[in-house]
Formats: structure tokens, sequence, C-alpha cells
């Protein structure tokens, strides 16, 4: 080659780097690389009546998940066996042109125990439900320290709805009293609201794990933070310290895999509750929708956040999270949708889930309420249309 090439060749491969550089490549920052980019559309919303099924009183729904091989759902009834033993109702919903126009209740399901008796009343706090490719559901049940009543996560055949196995439990959050000073465990009426399993294939599998993932609603006792004030006087916002389980159910006895700290929002302002109520895993890997809910002085809130869990610390060795915890990576939060946006009274939501696709082949997404069977409130159910770009 001789010089004059070498020279055109060399002015070339400059002008080529020139043009790379000056193109307008898409700077992908680190949160766009762990969020996915998605959105809500409100599409609707549907009021179920008051009523009676079956000798049993609809309400109390505060679970909810999706059969897409029926095109039905199952809503589990948080009663405690007061009002009738604890159940779980089949749903259809009539989605027609984008749009919720009628709730159906079309069966009910009694809880029962391996011994093929129904929880007695008081025994039992139901709230979390999700369904497997196997034809299962399992079941969280919140406890209730005061009452004795402990926490714990079962399967129940879909079908009969007796009892197959319960999830273990680590230590860390059996409540645990000094006198009668909790020391260790959950809070009272605080624990499990939330149950979702990670996204299977489309068809029904025996042999396929299942991942199971829940999340406390507030902190167990022994991470609580002590409230603090600033120069003012004014108590400072806080960030209360939730623990997320991730279980692995295969052939074998199932186990925990892992556990990660998930940082709950400060309370909004005059909220008097607050909390994480439900989980919808996205993908497999490590995304997922949350709803937190208050209650105060304004009425019920709730925003909707996408997480990642992907780089989050692994605290199930670490007895406590209370104070400085710069160490620990918690779960990654980003907010969607803060529902008072959408003008509508909100009532006491804590189901999510899946729902059919839409017409255009978008995913649809259900939120709903939790009546706690008091005549001022309502059984809320919300549509939305989830946008994944």
């Amino acid at each position: 080659m001789n010089k004059s090439i070498r020279i055109l060749v060399l002015s070339l491969a400059l002008i080529g780097l020139t043009l790379l550089s000056s193109c307008a490549l898409p700077r992908i920052n680190a949160q766009q690389r762990t969020f996915l980019d998605l959105s809500l559309e409100f599409l609707g919303e549907y009021q179920l009546p008051k009523m009676k099924f079956q000798d049993t009183t609809v309400g109390g729904l505060s679970g909810i998940t999706y059969d897409r091989q029926r095109d039905r759902f199952y809503a589990i009834s948080d009663d405690r066996s007061n009002l009738a033993p604890a159940r779980f109702y089949t749903l259809k919903l009539d989605i027609n042109n984008s749009k919720l126009q009628n709730v159906k209740i079309e069966n009910v399901t009694f809880l029962k125990t391996k011994n093929g008796e129904t929880y007695p009343k008081g025994s039992i706090d139901t709230e979390g439900i999700a369904l497997t490719p196997q034809g299962t559901v399992f079941i969280s049940s919140e406890g209730a320290t005061r009452e004795l009543v402990s926490p714990f996560i079962g399967e129940f055949d879909l079908k009969t709805g007796t009892l197959k196995q319960n999830l273990p439990m680590p230590e860390t959050y059996i409540p645990e009293a000094n006198g009668e000073q909790q020391q260790r465990g959950v809070q009272d009426n605080l624990a499990f609201e939330s149950l979702t399993l990670n996204p299977t294939g489309s068809l029904p599998s025996t042999s396929e794990p299942i991942r199971l993932f829940t999340v406390t609603e507030s902190a167990l006792v022994q991470d609580k933070d002590p409230p603090q004030k600033d120069e003012q006087g004014n108590y400072k916002p806080q960030i209360t310290k939730c623990r997320l389980l991730h279980y692995l159910i295969s052939d074998g006895p199932p186990i925990i895999i892992s556990e990660h700290l998930y940082p709950l929002s400060p309370n909004p302002p005059g909220a008097i509750y607050h909390g994480v109520v439900d989980l919808l895993a996205i993908d497999q890997g490590g995304h997922f929708l949350s709803i937190e809910r208050s209650f105060g002085l304004t009425g019920f809130g709730a925003k909707i956040y996408q997480l990642f869990t992907g780089a989050a610390t692994d605290t199930s060795r670490i007895a406590s999270l209370k104070g400085e915890t710069r160490a620990v990576q918690p779960v990654k939060k980003q907010l969607i949708l803060d529902l008072k946006e959408l003008g509508i009274r909100l009532d006491n939501l804590e189901g999510l889930t899946f729902g059919p696709r839409l017409p255009d082949g978008s995913q649809s997404l259900i939120l709903l309420s939790d009546d706690n069977f008091k005549e001022q409130q309502i059984t809320q159910f919300l549509l939305f249309r989830l946008k994944i770009s």
C-alpha cells in the first residue's frame, strides 16, 4: 500500500469515528437499565353490590388471582371465619371493549385443614392468594399476635379447599414476647397481605418449580426504628423496613431462597395506617409491581410501584435491620401511579393481579378493594391497561 492510499484509508477511518461519535445514540442511565419502561392506563371501575352467596356474606375481598385457562378469578375473603368459614370465591369478570361491565360470583370454596375440617372462628386471617399451574392456590394468613393467631402461608387444593402443605416460616417472623413486651416477629395484623408467583408458561405444568414471593405489610418488631424529631420538634419522615421473602417450591421440601429489605415509603400526610398490601411478579428477571395503601384523615390512598430485586442484598441472616443499613442494598422502587390522580373515590385497595388480554393484545391489570364488611365501604374493581415498551 503506497503512502497516498494509506492516508486515504486513515482519513476515511477518522471520518467514520467522527460520524459514530456524533450520531444521536440513546444514552441509557442506570435507572433505565434497572426498570422496565411501563405505564398504566385507567380503563374504568366496577362496584360489586352488597350480596349473599350460598349463605355467605360476600365481602372482605383482600386478594385476587387470575386463572388464564378458565378465564376466572379467585378472590380470598378476609373474614377470619367469623361470618362464615374461611373461604375464597370464584369470579367471572365481563370485560368488553376494554371496559369492565360486570362481576359475577360463581362459586365459594371453604378452606379446610388436612383433617378436612373448616377453620374455627378466629383461627385464621386470610389475606393473599396466588394460583399455581398445578391446580392449587397458595394463601397467606396474616396472623394477629394479640389473638395468638400465628401467620402462615399454605397451599390448598383449588377444588376442595383442603390444605396440602405449609411453607416454612423463619424464626425471626414468629412473634416472641418477653413478659408482655414483644421482642421479635411480625407486628399485630401487619404480616403477609401479599402473595405472587413467578410467571410460568402458558400451559399447566406439574414439574416446573414455583417461585413464590411475599412481603410483610410493615416492619418486623426487631426492625422498627424509634421515631425521630428534627430541630423544630417535628417528627421526621421515616422509611419503614419491610422484609420480602422468596420461596422455591419443587419436588423436595419448600425452601427459602432469599430475603430482601423492602423500603416502605414514609407515611403520606395525615395517614394513620400505611403498608404494602400486594405484590405482582411481572417477569422472571426480578421485576414486580406493588401496592402501598394508606388510610387517614383524608380517606384511603394507594400508590403502585415498580420493583427490582436483582441487586438487593440477601438479609435472611441479619437478625435486626434497626438503625443504619448503608451496607444493605434494598429493593429498588419506582413510582408508577398515585391512584389519587384518577379523580375517583378510592376504597381499601388490597388486591392486584393480571387479567385477560385486551382486544389490542395488551395486558389487563385488576385492582380489588376489601370493604371490611362495612356498609359505608365498597368492593371496588379497577381495570387498567398495562403498557410495557
